[in-house]
């Protein structure tokens, strides 16, 4: 049979099982044809496409860069119908890649707390998006209490990082008459489908949404001025949300929706309450999967939704989150021309045995967790004539590593549970000189699995288990390989040598 009489009997026998002409087969049978699941990345750098077959391999993707914009210091701006129109493209272009199959179900897996306004009238964009890691907010949160005020409904400290003092920020200085908020997600679903929605783990990320009641709270919509009407509606992460409408992908159903943290914890089968997953992409972020009840932080960690099935609780999930991971490689790149390649930060740091007393503190955007201080700033300390630019690209891996230490030492002390192995994904994760050094570091075994794009496949998991192309957890959870393991390498005097330097340079960011 050819693969395109393959496809076309595909269709056909999926397209009579909607209208119920003929009668479902039992699960063998459906599976007999192969299934493909298409993941759509809307990440804070580029927008991806990812295309899935059922035994979750990847059989094309397609990747477009879209502009970052500083209007200010600590200003962070992102293009919504720049991102559109590459996500259209990388659409097209992966799907063109994988020979055009029949698509079952769509997922999609976005920067989460990114946050924009559209016209309802014209479904264009109102000015540009305001991006996660934009601290634009920070003179005014002190107007809506301290850190603490809204923890127990959201568990969320009070910080820049979120979206509602960010939509707060667009409704004031962009005055219409027919507005619409929401994340990237919403943005994305909206002009596909038409309709205005968010998945759970995207609206935990707004600061307005009660973690107990998963909906929008009356009165912390009252505390941030935002009418309700303008939101979304929140659905689970797995379940039908609405047919696409225009493109490629027309007729079929978008039935999975993550932010992309979440969508690596079920990439990598976080299905059980204490395992736990690392993403390093332009920051990096560390998830603990708490169960279906919430656990408080007081140490600085965030509460969120790990994700929902339909008909299901939700699960949470405690987290820490690193502004900038990725970001600094990308920094060195473009900001100070010592690499003309992300991937040659590597070979330059792998050409020195340490840092060379030399210590890089990223706070771009100020730290982020454990700390919860958007008016700290980067620093580079230690620098003598000794120090050279493999030095610098050295350090810049080690900030990675020594941040997701911290955040991981305060997630053992919350949680009670012992680190013992840290699964790792994400772009960053190609270096394995990083991930010797995070092995170093945390003084734990570090694993990479076969399949790092965790991210896109979760997105994928979520919408493959709404379209029954995945039956259920377990089958998911058999798909994961680890592809290779790092044990520490250094002492413990030697560690903590290096925290105590780290701990010293993160002081110097404070003012």
């Amino acid at each position: 049979m050819t693969a395109a009489l393959h496809r076309l009997l595909e269709a056909i026998c999926r397209a009579l099982l909607r209208t119920r002409l003929v009668a479902e087969p039992p699960l063998p049978a459906r599976l007999a044809f192969v299934s493909y699941v298409v993941a759509i990345d809307q990440g804070t750098t580029s927008s991806r496409c990812f295309v899935f077959d059922s035994a979750g391999a990847i059989v094309a993707f397609d990747q477009r860069e879209h502009r970052q914009i500083f209007p200010r210091p600590g200003w962070v701006e992102h293009d919504a119908n720049e991102i559109w129109h590459n996500v259209r493209a990388v659409v097209t272009a992966a799907l063109d890649k994988a020979g055009n199959p029949a698509v079952s179900a769509v997922g999609i897996t976005n920067q989460r707390e990114t946050t924009m306004l559209w016209d309802s009238v014209t479904s264009e964009p109102i000015g540009n998006a305001i991006v996660w890691q934009d601290t634009r907010t920070a003179s005014v949160l002190a107007d809506y209490g301290d850190i603490d005020t809204f923890r127990e409904a959201t568990g969320l400290p009070l910080a820049t990082y979120f979206s509602a003092p960010k939509l707060r920020w667009l409704l004031d200085h962009h005055r219409h008459t027919s507005v619409m908020a929401g994340t990237m997600d919403s943005w994305l679903i909206y002009k596909l489908t038409g309709r205005h929605a968010t998945d759970v783990t995207n609206a935990s990320r707004t600061m307005l949404m009660n973690l107990s009641t998963l909906d929008w709270d009356p009165s912390l919509l009252s505390a941030f001025g935002i009418d309700r009407a303008i939101l979304p509606s929140i659905v689970p992460s797995s379940g039908p949300i609405a047919e696409i409408t225009t493109g490629p992908l027309r007729g079929v159903p978008i039935a999975g929706v993550l932010g992309d943290q979440q969508a690596a914890l079920m990439g990598q089968a976080c299905f059980d309450v204490g395992e736990a997953k690392c993403t390093y992409g332009t920051g990096a972020f560390l998830l603990l999967n708490t169960g279906t009840s919430p656990v408080a932080s007081r140490r600085g960690l965030v509460t969120t939704v790990g994700y929902q099935l339909a008909g299901q609780p939700a699960v949470y999930a405690l987290e820490g989150s690193v502004a900038v991971a990725g970001a600094l490689v990308q920094w060195l790149r473009d900001n100070l021309g010592i690499i003309s390649t992300a991937a040659q930060v590597n070979e330059l740091a792998a050409a020195v045995p340490d840092n060379g007393g030399c210590t890089i503190v990223p706070a771009f955007s100020g730290l982020f967790a454990p700390y919860w201080r958007p008016d700290a700033r980067g620093v580079i300390s230690g620098l003598t004539g000794y120090v050279t630019k493999a030095h610098l690209a050295r350090a810049a891996l080690e900030a990675t590593a020594h941040q997701v230490r911290d955040v991981a030492s305060v997630m053992a002390q919350e949680s009670g549970v012992a680190m013992e192995t840290l699964n790792v994904d994400g772009g960053m994760t190609a270096s394995e000189l990083l991930l010797q050094i995070q092995a170093d570091v945390l003084g734990v075994e570090v694993v990479r699995p076969t399949i790092t794009e965790t991210t896109v496949l979760g997105a994928a998991y979520a919408a493959g288990l709404a379209t029954g192309v995945w039956p259920d957890l377990p089958t998911l959870r058999a798909h994961w390989k680890a592809d290779r393991r790092w044990q520490p390498s250094t002492d413990d005097t030697a560690r903590e040598t290096a925290a105590a330097q780290w701990a010293a340079a993160v002081q110097k960011t404070l003012p």
